[in-house]
């Protein structure tokens, strides 16, 4: 074991887990306030669930020892143990095993929390918290699996995803999309105005989103190396490309940038570098924060035309940001920045890589949608997925939480 190696790891890991907070506070600032508690509970309870399930049951599945075909390991990890021998497939490790399974861990966290965007402003609490839970074992930990372990069959056949293109973005995303076909539309949405209560909330937010990243993608190299070196400049430069193509759109199109744009716009160049960011170099990076940019400005666009309720845009950010991130990995990877990577179509290595990426991604969407609906469906004929129309009036802080997020003195409570 590499000290130093262990110790990035770690202090990643550190950094994955306070995107978490910051993506509450993302989301906190672009709802109404009256629901503001609401969601940023569904961030944090996802930090919550997530944790003590992955340790007793779910990083195992996800890491352990494959049981056949590379479709789900076993419990020979659960409760954290048996870790000293490494890890099942990895080979020799420099770095701690439970160190690369904990930071793994907050990858699952955020990508649960996630989903919180799109059904926000109407899904019970308890629900939320039955979903994220069933949802980490029958959706995650299979994709994962199938991903992250070396043993996985998409990681076996040669698909490249540095940082969870596919099991964090794309699964959050069309995730997202079947439950909140599930859930139904916001009372009044679209004919309603449900404009952002605070704006600098979110831009707050989107800062500390930007910050973790750094450990998201260049912890991802499971060490202090060149790689390490690179995801962690090319996420700097995607954001920056993708803020800037977020906010072209906007002036092309409608004639004012937004600092709501800006903040979206660098979330999807990060989405979209995340699984390339350690096999493509700089300028690719640039290239695929503006392409970000522009088609997720694009894709938040069409919930209003196909008429579905993702409330915070996670399908159109994250779910079309992943896509188009699997896609040109498999056009600008290089061995010349990782040599356990691969040349994409336009470095010299044809049509083999972007077919791996392609299939990937297909399958990615295909599973997470189908599964999470059926959760979702189960979950809404049992115990019920949505609040009531008096409680959707009221607020979710007050109806599910019993709280109010501004009080001025006696005033009580203020905002709608």
């Amino acid at each position: 074991m590499h000290a130093v190696n262990t110790t990035w790891v770690l202090v990643s890991a550190a950094l994955v887990l306070f995107m978490t907070p910051g993506l509450a506070l993302f989301y906190g600032g672009m709802v109404r306030s009256k629901n503001v508690l609401a969601v940023m509970m569904n961030n944090f309870v996802a930090m919550g669930v997530v944790t003590v399930l992955w340790a007793l049951i779910a990083g195992s599945l996800v890491f352990g020892t494959d049981v056949g075909h590379g479709l789900i390991g076993d419990a020979s990890l659960a409760g954290l143990g048996n870790l000293g021998r490494g890890l099942a497939g990895f080979g020799p490790m420099t770095v701690s095993p439970l160190a690369v399974v904990t930071f793994q861990m907050m990858f699952a966290v955020i990508t649960a929390a996630l989903i919180s965007g799109g059904t926000t402003d109407r899904i019970k609490f308890p629900s939320f918290v039955l979903f994220i839970s069933v949802w980490l074992l029958l959706v995650y930990v299979p994709l994962a699996h199938w991903v992250f372990s070396p043993n996985g069959w998409l990681a076996h056949r040669g698909v490249l995803d540095f940082a969870g293109g596919t099991v964090v973005e794309i699964n959050s995303g069309f995730s997202t999309l079947a439950i909140v076909l599930v859930l139904g539309r916001r009372r009044g949405w679209p004919s309603e105005g449900m404009a952002p209560h605070s704006v600098p909330l979110s831009l707050l937010g989107v800062g500390i989103l930007w910050f973790g990243w750094f450990g998201f993608n260049a912890g991802s190299a499971l060490g202090m190396n060149s790689v390490a070196v690179y995801a962690f400049v090319n996420t700097a430069l995607a954001a920056a490309a993708g803020l800037l193509g977020w906010l072209c759109f906007e002036r092309v199109r409608e004639d004012y940038p937004t600092t709501l744009g800006a903040a979206s716009g660098a979330v999807a160049g990060m989405v979209a570098i995340t699984p390339c960011a350690g096999f493509v170099q700089p300028m690719a990076a640039l290239l695929i924060g503006v392409l970000a940019g522009v088609v997720c400005a694009m894709a938040v666009r069409l919930k209003f035309r196909l008429r579905y309720d993702d409330s915070l845009d996670v399908l159109g950010v994250h779910g079309v940001g992943g896509l188009l991130g699997m896609i040109l990995l498999g056009l600008f990877a290089t061995r010349s920045v990782n040599r356990a990577g691969a040349d994409g179509l336009l470095t010299g290595g044809g049509f083999h890589l972007l077919g791996l990426e392609s299939l990937a991604a297909v399958v990615t969407m295909a599973f997470a949608f189908g599964v999470t609906w059926l959760i979702a469906t189960a979950i809404d004929r049992t115990i019920g997925l949505r609040v009531s129309p008096e409680a959707e009036s009221r607020g979710l802080d007050l109806s599910q939480h019993a709280e109010s997020a501004y009080s001025i003195g006696g005033m009580g409570r203020i905002g709608s």
